[in-house]
């Protein structure tokens, strides 16, 4: 009965794989995720904002231009006796005019901040780049982990198909006394252990199906027919020339130079703080009920303008804190720019040690495999021929199942660590 439930359970599962999904390259993932991904979009939108405040910078360059309409009551002819200094006299009005107020010049600051701006939004193009990569990676490893995880299946599959028929074989020859029970025990105890093993491959398949979902940007998980990828060629022999490219092409660290730079300018900025700020303003308007008994002579339009030089002398050491500030900011990035460095050499490093031994393995396990298989047939012919027990034959098997696995992990294992490895020195496209 279980027999017959568990080949119910993969001919059901057969049935719904012969419903054959959509093919799917690597390439085509990292489009769908590229446009897809949120982690992304949120990156693009941070590069907009970098975007809006360059041009919040660059305002002060422009007049301001405000309208005013204003009405007041008063008793005429009185003064104002306390408060701020203003003018005192009092009278009903009402009138409309406009102010107009420009920057002549601020010493510098605004063309400092404006410059801030820009490479502060040169450095967010870098993240967004850097982003791009996050993902692209994601979507690279998630693809070998649902190819290998299908793989392992095939190799599960074929694993019960190979004991089962052993099973059935001791079965009927112990139906004729040429075996005994216990070969018949062993022999189900393989068949067993190979449905286990198919059930964990298939549990493997749907959590890599739903990781590579995840990685393309979707909340189900992804049901594609993949495309297998040819394997690469194997890494340099050598390391350093990678972390050089490293440096010259990880997008991280051109984002902090840039953001680096920016704290620099900002620095400036805010030195230019304690320097003097001419601005001109120009304001015009008219009265039109103008109610002034007492001095009917008031124009009913009127028009001014004037320069005004503003010179900071004390205000509680405040420019004086927020320029060195920002200069501590600014020293702060040097040292984020120098941890960046050595954390991207050790990453290749690392990246380019994994491939080399991810890429020795293919050789070692397909060593492996051939040899596992030549001692699965010969166990197989002695236990025919009666010269060996069930265990030496269960045993083989075993290995032979193992080798496979073992191929199988390295070669998805080298891909994936090669795609780290382009990751790490910034050439993964």
């Amino acid at each position: 009965m279980t027999t017959r439930i568990f080949t119910g359970i993969i001919l059901y599962t057969g049935l719904a794989w012969a419903q054959t999904p959509p093919r799917l390259t690597l390439q085509e993932a990292k489009e769908i995720a590229l446009k897809n991904h949120p982690k992304l979009l949120a990156a693009q939108n941070e590069v907009s904002f970098a975007d809006q405040q360059i041009r919040i910078a660059r305002a002060a360059y422009y007049p301001q231009i405000t309208g005013n309409l204003t009405g007041s009551q008063g008793n005429n002819g009185a003064r104002i006796g306390a408060g701020a200094l203003t003018t005192s006299r009092l009278f009903n009005r009402f009138g409309q005019g406009v102010l107009v107020d420009q920057l002549i010049t601020d010493s510098g600051r605004t063309s400092n901040l404006v410059a801030s701006s820009r490479l502060q939004a040169r450095a967010t193009q870098q993240d967004y780049q850097a982003t791009q990569y996050d993902v692209v990676l994601g979507v690279s490893q998630a693809y070998y982990d649902a190819l290998h995880a299908q793989a392992v299946v095939k190799v599960a599959q074929e694993t019960v198909a190979a004991r089962q028929l052993l099973s059935d074989q001791v079965n009927a020859l112990a139906a004729n006394n040429l075996k005994s029970q216990l070969d018949v025990s062993f022999a189900e105890v393989n068949v067993s252990e190979a449905k286990l093993l198919l059930l964990r491959a298939q549990n493997g398949v749907q959590e890599a199906l739903a990781q590579l979902g995840r990685a393309l940007g979707s909340d189900q998980p992804a049901n594609y027919q993949l495309v297998e990828e040819p394997v690469p060629s194997g890494p340099p022999p050598t390391v350093e020339d990678l972390v050089a490219q490293a440096m010259m092409n990880r997008p991280e660290l051109a984002g902090l130079q840039l953001s680096r730079d920016a704290a620099y300018r900002f620095a400036e900025a805010e030195k230019d703080l304690s320097r003097p700020t001419v601005t001109a303003l120009a304001v015009g308007g008219f009265l039109p009920f103008l109610n002034n008994p007492t001095n009917s002579s008031i124009p009913a339009e009127y028009e001014g303008i004037a320069a005004n030089v503003s010179i900071p002398v004390f205000n509680g050491h405040l420019f004086s804190a927020r320029r060195e500030a920002a200069n501590q900011h600014a020293l702060e990035a040097d040292q984020k720019i120098r941890d960046e460095q050595e954390r991207v050499a050790r990453d290749v490093r690392v990246a380019w040690a994994n491939a080399t031994t991810a890429y020795q393995r293919i050789d070692v396990t397909a060593q492996f495999l051939k040899q596992a298989d030549l001692a699965r047939q010969l166990a197989q012919g002695r236990y025919d021929l009666g010269l060996s027990s069930i265990i030496e034959l269960t045993q083989a098997q075993l290995n032979l199942t193992q080798a496979e696995i073992e191929n199988l992990s390295a070669k998805y294992d080298y891909q994936s660590q090669y795609a780290a490895l382009q990751y790490a020195i910034g050439l993964l496209r």
